[in-house]
C-alpha cells in the first residue's frame, strides 16, 4: 500500500506539471491578449515564469515556503527539546531522514511539511501548536507531516505551489496595471474580438478559483491518508484523534502565505462557515476525526 502510495503520487506530479501548464498558458495567453494584443507572447512569457519557478522551487522549495511562511530554522534540539526529538522519533519510524525543523512565531496552532523529497524535506509548527499539544497530541501531528514526507506528498504540493503562485503573478499583474489601458485596436469593436476581451477578462478572475480547486483535489484526500498514516507511525489514535480535536477551535493565523494553505494540517484562515467546506482545502476536521474512530 505505502508503495502504490508513492508511485500514484509520483504519476500524479506530472499530471499536476501538466495540468497546471496549460492553465498558466490560458492565463498568459489571456494576460498577453488584453495587455498587449498578442495570445502567443503571454502564453511564452508564462510558461517561460512557471518553467523558472517550478525550477527555484525544486531546487529552493525549503527555504523559499518557509521564507514566505515567516519561518525561522531550529538548528539544535537546546533550541526546542521536545519538538526536535519527536521530529527525530517520528522520522525514524517512518524510515527516512530526519528533517530540518522550523517554527512560526504564531498563537494559532498549526503546522506543515515541505520540501522537494524526503532528503531534502522539513517540517515546521507554530508556537501555538507547541502551547496547546501534549506530548501524545504532538507526536500525532509530527507523524501526520512525517507521513506527507514519506509518500511524496510534499513534493506533489509543492510543485502545485509554485505553479498556483504564477497564476497569482499573472493575475495581479493585470489587476495592477489594467488602469494604464491595454489594447486599444480599432479592431476590437468587432463583435468576435469583443467576446474574446470578455473571455479573456473572465478567465483571468477565474483562474485563481481554478488553481485553489486543483489543489484542493490534491490536499483533500492525502489529509486523510496522513492522519492514517500517523495512527500507523505512532500506534495511537487517540493521540492524533486529541490533536484534531484542539484544532477545531484554532483561529485564523495572522500571517501566512495563501497559496500554501493546503500545505497546513488545518486551514491557517481558521474555521469557515458549512458551506465553505466545498471549496475548502482541507475536509472537515469532523469527517477527519470521524475516519480515525472508526480505525
Amino acid at each position: 500500500m505505502l508503495y502504490q502510495q508513492i508511485a500514484q503520487n509520483k504519476r500524479r506530479t506530472i499530471y499536476v506539471i501538466i495540468g497546471f501548464s496549460l492553465l498558466v498558458a490560458l492565463v498568459g495567453a489571456a494576460v498577453g491578449y488584453l495587455w498587449a494584443g498578442s495570445a502567443m507572447g503571454g502564453i511564452i512569457i508564462s510558461l517561460v515564469l512557471a518553467l523558472i519557478y517550478i525550477v527555484m522551487m525544486i531546487g529552493q522549495s525549503t527555504d523559499v515556503v518557509m521564507s514566505m511562511n515567516h519561518a525561522h530554522e531550529i538548528k539544535s534540539a537546546e533550541q526546542a527539546p521536545e519538538l526536535w526529538h519527536i521530529v527525530e522519533d517520528m522520522a525514524l519510524v517512518a524510515k527516512v531522514p530526519m528533517p530540518r525543523v522550523f517554527i512560526i512565531d504564531d498563537p494559532s496552532p498549526n503546522a506543515f511539511a515541505t520540501g522537494n523529497d524526503p532528503a531534502h524535506a522539513a517540517v515546521a509548527a507554530t508556537t501555538g501548536l507547541l502551547q496547546i499539544m501534549d506530548r501524545s497530541e504532538l507526536e500525532g501531528v509530527m507523524a501526520h507531516e512525517m507521513t506527507h514526507v514519506r509518500n511524496y506528498d510534499i513534493r506533489l504540493q509543492t510543485i502545485a505551489l509554485a505553479l498556483a503562485t504564477v497564476i497569482s503573478v499573472l493575475v495581479n499583474f493585470f489587476s495592477n496595471f489594467w488602469w494604464l489601458g491595454g489594447r486599444d485596436d480599432d479592431d476590437d469593436r468587432d463583435g468576435v474580438n469583443v467576446i474574446a476581451i470578455f473571455g479573456s477578462i473572465l478567465l483571468v478572475i477565474l483562474a485563481p478559483l481554478a488553481a485553489t480547486i486543483a489543489q484542493m483535489a490534491l490536499s483533500r484526500n492525502r489529509e486523510y491518508l496522513a492522519d492514517a498514516g500517523a495512527v500507523e507511525l505512532t500506534r495511537n489514535p487517540q493521540g492524533m484523534i486529541s490533536a484534531l480535536e484542539k484544532l477545531k477551535t484554532a483561529p485564523a493565523m495572522q500571517a501566512y502565505d495563501q497559496n500554501s494553505a493546503a500545505l497546513y494540517i488545518t486551514n491557517p484562515a481558521g474555521r469557515k462557515r458549512k458551506f465553505s467546506d466545498l471549496f475548502a482545502t482541507h475536509p472537515p476536521l469532523e469527517a477527519r476525526i470521524d475516519r480515525l474512530k472508526q480505525m
